[in-house]
């Protein structure tokens, strides 16, 4: 990962790599920031009764084709900025989600994709849940609980120490909380860079509307200490 302070365009003297000093720092051109946190479960909790839902099932897509595979990552992710696998190649991609161990799942509601699960075992002894989510029109109905109950449950049925994954600023703002209540605990947080990607074409310009796109600079020169009063 490119260091902050390679990437941070102030002027200032201290080392801003530490981020030690409270302040506003300037993003490079094209450059996006989000705070990531990382939440781990060490302990397989206790098994809940399943509840059965008419219509909404797991589907294991040990063999999902690159174009499936994307269709159902852009359905879900497009609106939070999901856009890693987006700027893989066909191979990459491949290599990616057809590894021995790497699962991928999609949530079926009524026989269509609603949803994305993919569980990473690549690291000895631990699981992540590399991507969750849910298609908009299938929020706010419970299943995201629904499909976390069966990814917990899952994982755990192999041989782990450890469940894990993060979440970002550029997410849903329940996210954090989601994962939390179904017994996540924050363990570390990260500031990211990243060019954005609907400057490239990689997702659209439409996609992730509450993160603004700041296609050119203005030109309008910000004294430090000159900030939006809601700050």
């Amino acid at each position: 990962n490119i260091r902050l302070a390679q990437m941070l365009n102030c002027s200032r003297s201290y080392d801003y790599g530490q981020l030690s000093e409270e302040g506003f720092y300037d993003l490079p051109h094209g450059m996006l920031a989000t705070v990531v946190t990382h939440l781990e479960m060490r302990n397989r909790p206790p098994e809940k009764e399943r509840i059965g839902n008419t219509g909404i099932q797991i589907e294991h897509s040990p063999q999902i084709s690159v174009d499936d595979y994307r269709a159902i990552y852009r359905q879900v992710g497009e609106d939070w900025l999901w856009f890693s696998r987006m700027a893989m190649s066909d191979q990459q991609l491949t290599d990616t989600i057809h590894h021995d161990l790497v699962d991928v799942f999609r949530l079926l509601v009524d026989g269509k994709a609603a949803g994305l699960l993919e569980l990473d075992f690549r690291a000895n002894g631990e699981c992540e849940i590399a991507f969750f989510g849910l298609s908009e029109d299938h929020t706010g109905r419970g299943l995201g609980s629904w499909l976390m109950s069966e990814a917990i449950e899952i994982a755990w049925s192999q041989s782990i120490a450890r469940l894990w994954l993060h979440t970002c600023t550029f997410d849903h703002p329940g996210a954090l909380a989601f994962y939390q209540k179904h017994g996540f605990f924050p363990f570390k947080q990260e500031i990211e860079l990243v060019k954005d990607p609907r400057l490239d074409g990689t997702l659209p310009k439409h996609a992730a509307k509450h993160i603004p796109m700041i296609a050119k600079p203005t030109g309008w020169p910000i004294q430090s200490g000159e900030h939006c009063a809601a700050t």
